[in-house]
């Protein structure tokens, strides 16, 4: 089965119970920020009500699940292929689907950075960062699958992410849906109970990658 790789941020990730005050720790040296400003959203649009991001965060007592929703973006869609695409994604639609009532508020402001000042950055901090972005670079074909490459802003920092996913197009729609993949919060400057940035936690951490399945549905003009 042919597999299209495409990427769109994402994501959110999973927060320990207990909202330890977290250490200061230095950027990835590698990092590099750029401008955020999605570029034209193509010839066809993406239908944000029908598309989603499902993410899974673990940590050594379990994980947490949740979704989060596209804002807008749309494809450029050449002689039936991807030629380009540009994704917002709402970081303050950031929502836990495995707990209810307080514990999944609690997990969600914790999320979004939306408790005490001294809270607010430990993940994505929405009041400052409310979208994040995808934009796709190229697409590639290699032992039968096919790969997006991208690059995603997150937190104002830019890193290039790929992955695997099935599309179907036709002439009035596109659907795109991603196997799951991984990131690495950290490179996003994520680093709430990061073992390989905090070296004190024993097996008080969450881990650095979390996994990621795309759904995009996107509509001609």
């Amino acid at each position: 089965m042919k597999k299209i790789l495409l990427s769109l941020s994402l994501v959110a990730f999973i927060g320990l119970n207990s909202c330890k005050k977290e250490e200061k720790a230095e950027m990835p040296s590698e990092t590099v920020t750029v401008e955020e400003a999605v570029d034209s959203l193509g010839n066809y649009k993406i239908d944000a009500a029908a598309s989603v991001i499902n993410w899974t965060g673990s940590k050594p007592t379990g994980k947490h699940t949740g979704t989060i929703s596209l804002k807008d973006g749309g494809f450029t869609i050449t002689d039936g292929k991807i030629e380009s695409g540009n994704f917002s994604i709402d970081m303050t639609s950031i929502n836990v689907t495995d707990l209810e009532g307080d514990d999944k508020m609690k997990l969600e402001t914790h999320l979004k950075g939306l408790g005490d000042k001294e809270t607010e950055d430990h993940f994505f901090n929405t009041a400052k960062y409310p979208d994040s972005h995808f934009k796709i670079l190229s697409t590639e074909e290699a032992n039968g699958a096919y790969f997006v490459k991208g690059i995603l802003t997150m937190k104002g920092i830019s890193k290039p992410v790929e992955f695997p996913a099935e599309i179907t197009i036709n002439d009035s729609d596109v659907t795109l849906h991603s196997d799951p993949f991984k990131i690495n919060r950290t490179l996003w400057g994520v680093n709430y109970a990061s073992k390989s940035i905090f070296d004190d936690l024993k097996d008080k951490f969450v881990d650095d990658d979390i996994e990621l399945e795309v759904t995009v549905k996107a509509h001609k003009k």
